[in-house]
This record gives structure tokens, sequence and C-alpha cells, in this order.
């Protein structure tokens, strides 16, 4: 390992705070300069291909960019979409996470995953990216995020619910518009229109 091959993976680890193995072979470099790195203390192992400066400046968004480097393609909801953006008094334990109904499930020892499976419209539509620590992370937009906490109130709670709605409304972060938009396309029209109409009117 030269240092200039050294000093090109470091920079990269201070930029991205998450580093990649996939994204030191895009530089052409091998991946055994990871493992050197480590062993010498100069990067630390989050996980399987994952790495970061042990001087990286986490944010508490740390998970959520962990997430993303790990499972690109899945995207931040329900709970964890809530917690995002500001809203609610839950404090998951889990990032929540919703991946094509087919495809397999990812493995990742940190952090802890819940699982949710969305298929068509309901798994594309309303997905946002945001930049937290160098990484891409693809989150849900509030007014989905509240559909979705409606669609599986099962899971989360319809107080959750009720809870997330009534404070986007009232902190006017949702439009009328958007939330009538999700509701049809997460299929919960009847469950949301009692509620939506008594915060209208």
């Amino acid at each position: 390992m030269t240092d200039t091959t050294r000093d090109r993976v470091l920079d990269l680890a201070r930029r991205r705070t998450i580093l990649r193995a996939a994204d030191v072979e895009r530089l052409g470099i091998h991946t055994q300069v990871l493992t050197r790195l480590v062993a010498e203390g100069a990067l630390e192992r989050v996980g399987p291909g994952r790495y970061r400066s042990p001087a990286a400046r986490v944010t508490e968004n740390h998970g959520l960019a962990l997430t993303a480097a790990a499972v690109p393609r899945g995207v931040v909801c329900l709970l964890s979409a809530l917690v995002f953006h500001g809203l609610g008094t839950q404090n998951p334990t889990e990032v929540w996470l919703a991946i094509d109904r087919r495809a397999r499930a990812p493995r990742v020892d940190w952090p802890p995953l819940r699982i949710v499976r969305f298929s068509g419209r309901a798994l594309t539509d309303g997905v946002e990216t945001h930049e937290i620590e160098g990484q891409n992370v693809r989150v849900y937009s509030l007014p989905k995020t509240i559909a979705d906490c409606f669609k599986y109130r099962n899971k989360v709670g319809t107080d959750v619910a009720l809870e997330a709605l009534k404070d986007a409304w009232n902190r006017r972060r949702v439009r009328m518009a958007d939330l009538d938009e999700f509701a049809r396309v997460c299929r919960v029209e009847r469950v949301m229109r009692p509620y939506i109409e008594a915060l209208a009117a």
C-alpha cells in the first residue's frame, strides 16, 4: 500500500463518513487496503463492506446513513421516517425500511432493521433523497409517511398515525391535496377521510 493510495482512501472516508468497499473498488484500489487500514486503526469496520474514520462526526441520523450504505434501494419508512421528519414521540430501536415485495431480505448486522414490504406505487411514490453524512438516503415524504402509518396501523398503532396526522397538520407541514393523493396511493382513503375532514372543519 503506497502512501498515495492510503491518502486517497482516507480522504474519501473523511468526505463520506461511511465508506463502502465498492467505493474503493471504483477508484481501482484493491479492498485489501481497507483491511490493512482497519488493522492499523486508521479505519473502523462498521458492517460488511462498510467502514468509517474513527474521527468521523456522526449525526443523530447515523443509523439511516449506515442503512442506506448497506441497502441503497431501500426507503426509510413509517416510524423511522416520522422521526426523520421531526414528528411524533416514537423512538424506534430499529430502522424501519421499505423494500420491494419480491426483494431478498437484506442481511445487516447493524443497525437492526424492521423490514416492511411494499409494491407498486406504494413503493415508488413519495420518495425523497436526503444527504446524510455524505450518503444519499431515500426517505418517504411526510404526507406519504402519514398515509403509510394508516395503512400499517396494525404495525405502528392507530394512535401513532393520528398523532402524526394532527401534528403535521397543526404545524402546517402537509397540504390536504398531498394527503388525499397518498391516501389513494396507499388505498386508505376510507380510513383517513373522517380524520382529514375533521381537521379541515
